[in-house]
C-alpha cells in the first residue's frame, strides 16, 4: 500500500476553527498569576482595525520601533508574535530580537505575562473601561551577519512586517485588519505590494489590509531607488524596484530590462493566468544588507551584488535565476499552496510534505524560465543540470535517507550546519533533486505523447485555474497525481513515490529524465569556461575524482562521503602540504591526478591538521572528472525544446 500524504487532524481542526487540546503543563510554574490557554484561531473577524505605526529612521543603531493601537474589550487577551514564517517552512520568527515591550490602556500601564510553554505568546488582562490598548516595542535588528541577516544598512532597509508585529490570538490572520504606516529616513523611497494612501514628510500610510496580506507584503526602501515597468500596458502592473548601496549601481541596460519583461511574458504563456493584482520585484544591490531570495504572493525579496547590472552580470548566474524562481512562487506555493502549509495563522505549526512540489517544481521552472526569457543561456542550463545530476549520482546519503524525509529539514533546524552534505542530505535536495524528478516527468509526458504534450500543459492546468483570483488554493498529493493523469494517463502516484521514497543501498538518483531529454551525463577532464563558472569546475574541484574541494591556503573542504580521500580517513579541515613530494597547489594536484591515469603508482599526499601530519597513498587512476551533458546522437533534443521560448 502506498503512503498517502494527508493533513494532520490537528491542522484540520485548527483550520475549521475547532479548539485543539491545550498542552499539558509539567510542574507548577512560579508565576504571579495562572497562565490561561492560548485561544485557537477561529474564522471570524477581529472587531475593529489595528493601527500599526513603524519608525524605521534609526538606521545608525539599526532599531525598528513599533507602536500598535489595538481595539479591545475587558478581560483576557493573548498577543502572538509570528513563529512559523512563510517561505521559511519552519519556526523562525526571531522573537529573541524583540525588546522593550510595554502595554498601556487609558494612559495606565498594563503588565503582560509571557507563556512559559509557548514564549511567542503574551497574556494580558484588559481592565474594565479600556476599549483600546497601545502596545510598543522595538525590533533590534542584526548589526552584522553573525546570527540573523542584516535588514538595515546605511542607505537601505528591508522591512519584513511579520518580524515586527504582535496580533491577537483566537482569529485567523486573514480576519485581522491592520492599518499600517511607516516613517522612513529623509529622502528615501520604497517599493511594496500595498496601496499607498499618502506619502508625506517621510511617512507612508497604506490602505488597511489583513494581517495575512501585511506579512506577505515586505518593503524595500532606500536613499538610492528606481522603479521600472516590466509590463507596459499589461493587464496588471509588474514593477522592478531597485535600491542600491550607491546610486550609480542602479544601471540596468535596455537589453537587461527586456529580458525581465520577457520573463513576465513567458510566465503568462506558461501558466495562462495571473493570480495577483500587481507584482513587485524588490531587488537590493548591496554588500551591506544580508542576502535573500524570498517569495510572496504579489512580490519577492531579492538581493544581488552591487555590480550585478555591470561587469557582474555574466558571473552572477545564480542571481539571474533568482527572480524567475521567486516569480514562479506566485503561482506555485502562494496561489496553489500545499494543504499542510495553509495554516490559519502564523503560530499554527506547518508541515512540509509537499516541498518537492512547492520548491522542487519551482526550481525546475525557474531554470527553464531563465533560459526562455534570455536571462540565461542554453549552455548555462546544460552545465547547471549536469552539475545537479552529478551531485545526486554521487550522493551517498540516499542509502539511509529518502528525498521525502528531507522535506522535514527546516523543521529539524532552519539552515542548520551540514558538515557532511553528501551523507546528511538536507534542504537543497528538495529543491535540486526534485527538479530532476520534474525534468523526468516532463520528458516522460513528451515521450508518451509523441512530443505533443509536456509539463507546460500540467502547469497551465494546475496553476492556471481561477484566473485573476489570489485567494490561496490548497493542493494535495492526490491533486498532483490527478492533474498529471489528465495530461497523460500513467501510474503517476507510483512514479512519484518511487522517486521520493527511494532509500537503501540500491536506491539511485532520478536521472532518467536526462537521457530521455536527449543527453547523457558524462565526465570530462577539461571543463568549458561556462562549466567552470556555473559549477566551479576546474582547479580546486576534485569532488568527482579524489572527493573534495581545495580551498584557499590548500585547505581540504567539502569532503564527499565514501570518496577516496574519505576512505583514507580524512575529513574537512585538513591542509594539503605536498603531492608526490612536491609542494601542494591546485596545479600540482591536477597534474598528479592526470599522471596517475597512466601509472599504477598511488598518489601520495601529505596532509596536516592541528594534531600533526599524515602521509596518504591514494590508489586512484580515473583522472580529473567534471560533469557534462553530452548529446545522444539520433535522439530528440527534448531539453532543447523545454528551454525554447514559448512565445516563438
Amino acid at each position: 500500500m502506498r503512503l498517502r500524504l494527508t493533513v494532520s487532524a490537528l491542522a484540520i481542526a485548527l483550520s475549521l476553527g475547532v479548539a485543539a487540546p491545550a498542552l499539558a503543563q509539567v510542574g507548577t510554574p512560579a508565576l504571579p498569576r495562572a497562565l490561561p490557554e492560548i485561544p485557537a484561531p477561529v474564522d471570524q473577524a477581529y472587531p475593529g482595525v489595528i493601527r500599526y505605526e513603524v519608525d524605521a529612521t534609526d538606521i545608525d543603531r539599526k532599531i525598528v520601533s513599533v507602536r500598535q493601537t489595538i481595539p479591545v474589550s475587558a478581560g483576557p487577551l493573548t498577543l502572538l508574535y509570528p513563529k512559523f514564517i512563510p517561505g521559511n517552512h519552519a519556526a523562525t520568527g526571531p522573537i529573541q530580537l524583540i525588546a522593550g515591550l510595554t502595554v498601556h490602556g487609558k494612559g495606565e500601564r498594563i503588565e503582560w505575562l509571557r507563556d512559559t510553554l509557548d514564549p511567542y505568546a503574551f497574556h494580558i488582562e484588559v481592565p474594565r473601561g479600556v476599549d483600546e490598548i497601545v502596545v510598543e516595542f522595538q525590533w533590534l535588528t542584526q548589526p552584522d551577519a553573525s546570527n540573523w541577516r542584516v535588514v538595515m544598512a546605511s542607505s537601505m532597509l528591508n522591512l519584513q512586517w511579520e518580524k515586527a508585529v504582535l496580533y491577537p490570538a483566537g482569529y485567523r490572520h486573514s480576519r485581522i485588519t491592520f492599518a499600517p504606516s511607516i516613517r522612513l529616513p529623509d529622502g528615501w523611497q520604497y517599493g511594496v505590494a500595498m496601496d499607498t494612501v499618502s506619502f508625506r514628510d517621510g511617512v507612508a500610510t497604506f490602505a488597511p489590509v489583513s494581517l495575512e496580506t501585511l506579512a506577505d507584503s515586505p518593503m524595500f526602501a532606500g536613499a538610492h531607488y528606481r522603479a521600472y515597468d516590466l509590463d507596459p500596458g499589461g493587464r496588471s502592473p509588474v514593477t522592478l524596484h531597485i535600491v542600491a548601496d550607491q546610486p550609480e549601481q542602479i544601471a540596468p541596460t535596455p537589453e537587461q530590462l527586456a529580458k525581465y519583461q520577457a520573463l513576465v511574458d513567458e510566465a503568462d504563456l506558461l501558466f495562462g493566468s495571473r493570480h495577483f493584482d500587481r507584482y513587485e520585484f524588490l531587488l537590493g544591490l548591496t554588500r551591506e544588507m544580508g542576502g535573500i531570495g524570498l517569495e510572496h504572493h504579489r512580490s519577492s525579496e531579492n538581493t544581488a551584488p552591487p555590480n550585478f547590472f555591470g561587469d557582474g552580470w555574466e558571473a552572477s548566474h545564480g542571481t539571474r535565476t533568482l527572480l524567475p524562481h521567486e516569480f514562479v512562487h506566485s503561482w506555485n506555493g502562494k496561489f496553489r499552496r500545499p494543504s499542510d502549509q495553509l495554516t490559519p495563522n502564523f503560530n499554527v505549526p506547518v508541515q512540509n510534505t509537499l516541498l518537492w512540489v512547492y520548491e522542487g517544481q519551482t526550481e525546475y521552472w525557474g531554470e527553464v524560465l531563465t533560459v526562455r526569457s534570455g536571462l540565461g543561456t542554453r549552455e548555462e542550463a546544460l552545465a547547471s543540470f549536469a552539475g545537479i545530476a552529478a551531485f545526486y549520482q554521487y550522493q551517498s546519503g540516499r542509502g539511509w535517507r529518502s528525498l521525502q524525509d528531507t522535506t522535514n529539514n527546516n523543521l529539524l533546524g532552519y539552515r542548520a550546519s551540514s558538515p557532511w552534505p553528501s551523507w546528511m542530505r538536507g534542504t537543497g535536495d528538495y529543491y535540486r533533486e526534485s527538479a530532476l524528478i520534474w525534468l523526468d516527468a516532463d520528458t516522460l509526458i513528451r515521450e508518451k505523447t509523441g512530443d505533443t504534450k509536456s509539463l507546460n500543459d500540467f502547469a497551465k492546468l494546475f496553476f492556471g485555474i481561477d484566473d485573476g483570483s489570489w485567494t490561496a488554493t490548497p493542493y494535495t498529493f492526490d491533486d498532483i497525481v490527478t492533474a498529471l493523469n489528465t495530461v497523460v494517463p500513467h501510474d503517476w502516484a507510483g512514479f512519484l513515490r518511487d522517486r521520493l521514497d527511494a532509500v537503501g543501498p540500491d536506491a539511485r538518483a532520478p536521472l532518467d529524465g536526462i537521457e530521455r531529454s536527449g543527453y547523457r551525463l558524462v565526465y570530462t577532464d577539461s571543463p568549458t569556461e561556462v562549466e567552470t563558472r556555473i559549477n566551479g569546475s576546474g582547479p580546486g574541484d576534485y569532488l568527482y575524482s579524489l572527493g573534495f574541494y581545495l580551498a584557499g591556503g590548500n585547505r581540504i573542504v567539502g569532503v564527499q562521503w565514501g570518496s577516496p580521500i574519505f576512505e583514507a580517513g580524512i575529513g574537512a579541515g585538513w591542509t594539503l602540504v605536498s603531492v608526490n613530494g612536491e609542494r601542494a597547489s591546485p596545479e600540482v594536484l591536477s597534474n598528479a591526478i592526470t599522471a596517475a591515469t597512466t601509472s599504477t603508482a598511488p598518489i601520495v599526499l601529505e596532509v596536516r591538521n592541528a594534531r600533526g601530519s599524515r602521509t596518504l597513498e591514494i590508489d586512484y587512476h580515473d583522472g580529473l572528472r567534471y560533469p557534462r551533458l553530452e548529446r545522444i546522437p539520433g535522439t530528440p533534443d527534448r531539453l532543447g525544446d523545454i528551454l525554447s521560448p514559448m512565445r516563438d
